[in-house]
């Protein structure tokens, strides 16, 4: 990116512990030479690799001036830190991070501030630097906050106070408001027009999965203007119960229009304590369909229409700083669980796109007659196992976190499996997965995705999620349903007798499941992860459980395991009290319809340093 500096701006400054340098300043960033190859701070220098000799301005958050005050001189002699001199000048500080150079590490804080005598030099250095930090494209302005002080541990305010400083330093304008009941972040952004979203450059939580769903929530039902997913075919409960067939054209697309928005509205909202799962287990996908792209900050030339705020949206973005129970999409968005790595992520302006799963409740039980209400899982929905760990915990909310153990250990002895139906959309043109082979599925071969052995894994700047801008490019143009209708996709049904059914829309690694449920799921690809477990023995079960603890496991290398890798499902149960977890929020369904929206929403995140 080209700057307007000259090449060759520099100046002799003190650096604090260091000693007289040459400060220079290049285009994408500064740098500093010791004013003398055999001065002190060139051995301090040399001596001292922690100590860096520039910084880019991609990696520099803020400059402060700080006035008149001392600087530290370090003194060596013979080699031999001997003394530090201190001398009071002007000062300011360049904040920055730096990288460590293992894979998925914090990143650290530094600050480098430099002295001089003239009051002059110092306010020049200041306004060039930060010159070309606002010409860094990307970085917010004015943030809206939501902080829940009673996730994970308790420790949401503490820890929002300790990276608040991070933003000041920014200039970054941060609206803050604490969650005082489940629901409040929801009400909140519901009540916000278009034109107070349109000021915002995003929103950010501080909390964890759950909290972040509750916001995802408010925003989408009624800004997310696309088809919903086909509606479940009727149940037939006749026929094999472990039959795979294919089942072309029998689901039938839905218009937007057959959904009632005060169905959406009037739905029970996520409660925001970051529910989670005994082993949280989520996947990156998305569903491929055209988009419109909305102009930042632009305003309708027709009055009477206002300013126009919907997703997808190229600049408005999401994030996270965690404080949750396991983090998930903290930890598959930037590689790491740290408050401090996540806060420079949103001050840096860092972007990548999030598959976000649609999910449509048909019916609430066998026997309702609910009007459809849509809800939005940025992680996992999950039907069984997981859903009945995060029902079972509401009877233990005095144990704090450790009910979800608790919950999931007592689920997982009692060991219930549900009669289900799930019909997939097959997609001929989608990489491989490895699925089931069991007897029943080898009779039809041709419907069976071949085994994949080559698992590309999603890190930073990967090219296949970087395809969804391409794809965002050509949303311009036309609006399309998102299922596609050709003859590279066909629906096929999987019935039986499961212990869990999951969608997984990331990796969702987290603590206790390093390498998350399906490793090589991407953040942006247009696909869910499609996992059914079938009725197994405990210890099976148990085993499958267990992988997903270890690095470099294979939950899905079972018999008992299908996993297809689909851009959209139905599911259709004849359970009175069918549980779904979405995102770690308990959500009533008996019959429901899922699609991947490919790139809905952006994050503030880079992706994991893989």
């Amino acid at each position: 990116m080209e700057r307007d500096v000259p090449i060759s701006s520099s100046s002799t400054l003190l650096l604090d512990r260091v000693g007289e340098v040459d400060l220079s300043i290049d285009p994408d960033g500064i740098s500093w030479t010791p004013v003398n190859d055999e001065s002190n701070a060139s051995f301090c220098l040399r001596k001292m690799p922690s100590l860096e000799s520039e910084i880019k301005f991609a990696e520099v958050y803020a400059v402060e001036f700080i006035g008149w005050g001392f600087i530290h001189d370090v003194v060596w002699d013979a080699g031999l830190f001997h003394s530090i001199n201190n001398s009071e000048m002007y000062r300011f500080v360049v904040h920055g991070l730096r990288r460590k150079k293992t894979c998925n590490s914090p990143w650290v804080l530094c600050a480098y501030t430099f002295g001089h005598r003239d009051l002059q030099t110092c306010q020049t250095w200041v306004e060039r630097l930060h010159n070309c930090i606002k010409k860094e494209v990307g970085r917010p302005k004015n943030l809206l906050i939501f902080v829940h002080p009673l996730c994970g541990k308790g420790n949401g305010l503490k820890i929002w106070e300790t990276v608040t400083p991070l933003f000041a330093r920014a200039k970054v304008k941060t609206t803050v408001n604490v969650t005082t009941r489940a629901g409040h972040a929801y009400d909140l952004i519901k009540t916000l027009t278009n034109e107070e979203l349109c000021s915002l450059d995003g929103i950010v939580t501080v909390g964890g999965d759950g909290l972040f769903n509750e916001v995802l929530n408010g925003l989408l039902p009624l800004r997310h203007n696309f088809p919903y997913p086909p509606a479940p075919p009727e149940h037939n409960s006749a026929g094999n119960n472990d039959e795979h067939r294919q089942c072309r054209n029998s689901c039938s697309s839905n218009g937007r229009d057959s959904i009632n928005i005060s169905g959406i509205l009037s739905e029970h909202l996520p409660k925001s304590d970051d529910h989670e799962p005994l082993l949280s287990t989520s996947e990156s996908s998305r569903l491929d369909f055209p988009v419109v792209k909305i102009e930042h900050r632009s305003e309708d030339t027709d009055k009477g229409k206002g300013i126009s705020f919907s997703f997808p949206n190229d600049w408005f973005r999401l994030g996270i700083i965690p404080a949750g129970s396991t983090d998930a999409i903290v930890i598959s968005t930037t590689g790491v669980r740290d408050p401090v790595t996540s806060a420079l992520h949103i001050l840096l302006g860092k972007k990548v796109s999030l598959d976000i799963a649609q999910v449509v409740r048909w019916k609430t039980s066998p026997s309702s007659m609910d009007l459809p209400s849509v809800r939005y899982a940025a992680s996992f929905a999950g039907y069984g196992f997981y859903g009945d760990v995060i029902k079972e915990s509401e009877k233990y909310r005095w144990m704090g976190p450790k009910r979800y153990d608790y919950a999931g250990t007592k689920v997982f002895l009692e060991h219930r499996s549900y009669e289900a139906e799930i019909a997939y959309l097959e997609d001929k043109t989608a990489d491989p997965v490895t699925t089931t082979n069991n007897s029943e599925i080898r009779k039809w071969p041709s419907l069976v995705s071949r085994k994949n052995s080559n698992k590309v894994i999603c890190r930073m700047n990967c090219d296949i999620c970087q395809g969804t801008a391409k794809s965002k490019e050509l949303a311009d143009t036309s609006i399309t349903n998102p299922i596609p209708d050709t003859q590279d996709a066909s629906w096929l049904r999987s019935k039986g007798h499961f212990l869990s059914v999951g969608a997984a829309v990331i990796s969702c690694r987290n603590e206790r499941a390093p390498d998350g449920l399906v490793a090589d799921a991407h953040l942006a690809d247009g696909f869910l992860h499609l996992i059914l477990i079938k009725d197994c023995p405990r210890p099976l079960y148990l085993w499958h459980l267990t992988q997903l603890t270890r690095k470099g496991g294979d939950p899905l290398k079972y018999k008992f395991v299908e996993h297809h890798k689909t851009r959209a499902f139905t599911f259709v149960s004849n359970h009175d009290k069918s549980a779904w977890n979405l995102d770690g929020e308990l959500f009533q369904a008996c019959q429901v319809s899922v699609q991947a929206c490919r790139g809905l929403v952006n994050l503030f995140a880079s992706g994991p340093e893989v």
